[in-house]
């Protein structure tokens, strides 16, 4: 397999490249100290598989995947455990790795690259606590009792490492989940994501000033990927 390797700091892009030096159907072609040279690399060459760090200066590895179309195998590589859930919601992320990386768990990743098809994440997160919606009512499994949500109450939705905050006029409602899990749940004439950790109530955009919104005291960014509809959704004069 064709691969690459981004990361800021060049310490770890000499450990990954020795590990990929041990596999012999592993050929690194590039390594990148930022995701910015890499998509550029990617516009001109096809690859088959990325080791992509998530902390980055600028430009992080969740949103270099949302800027490249159509991305290949990636296996992300990181010293933070924080973000395993939210990574698989992407279906191009085959595996987690948190650094310090050993040789036998970087050879598993890699088994997992070779065995799946890129489409389907092998991580199984645990069971999802945002329960169908009914009408205007959005039910969060809390404690093991089913707390009903009036949706067009809530006015920003946060992920939080393994759990997301649902926000309401009247109360903060945290629950064991993924911002993809409750995007599926709100309607979209309403809600929108506008970055990998936000989705906001578009009813109550306050102010936007550059790459940022106000929602009530809270100033959220906005990625460059979802500025484009969130303009759309507005009604400019």
């Amino acid at each position: 397999m064709n691969c690459i390797i981004i990361d800021d700091e060049a310490t770890a892009r000499a450990i990954i490249r020795q590990l990929c030096s041990n596999i012999d159907s592993l050929n690194v072609l590039e390594e990148f100290p930022n995701a910015l040279q890499a998509i550029k690399y990617l516009n001109q060459n096809e690859i088959d598989l990325i080791f992509l760090d998530i902390h980055m200066p600028d430009f992080t590895g969740f949103d270099f995947i949302e800027t490249v179309k159509n991305p290949p195998k990636i296996i992300l590589t990181t010293s933070d455990a924080n973000f395993a859930i939210q990574a698989f919601e992407y279906d191009c992320i085959v595996d987690y790795l948190v650094k310090p990386i050993t040789p036998e768990r970087f050879q598993k990743a890699i088994q997992k690259a070779k065995t799946t098809s890129g489409k389907t994440a092998t991580y199984n997160p645990l069971s999802e606590k945002i329960e169908t919606a009914s009408g205007n009512d959005l039910y969060v499994n809390i404690d093991r009792r089913l707390i009903k949500i009036d949706i067009p109450s809530i006015y920003l939705v946060e992920a939080k490492g393994d759990y997301i905050q649902v926000k309401t006029e009247a109360k903060n409602y945290t629950v064991h989940s993924t911002l993809k899990k409750i995007e599926e749940k709100l309607p979209d004439d309403l809600f929108l994501k506008i970055h990998r950790s936000y989705i906001i109530n578009v009813h109550e955009i306050i102010d936007i000033e550059d790459n940022s919104v106000l929602i009530k005291k809270n100033v959220i960014p906005v990625s460059r990927s979802n500025k484009p509809e969130l303009m759309k959704r507005l009604n400019l004069l």
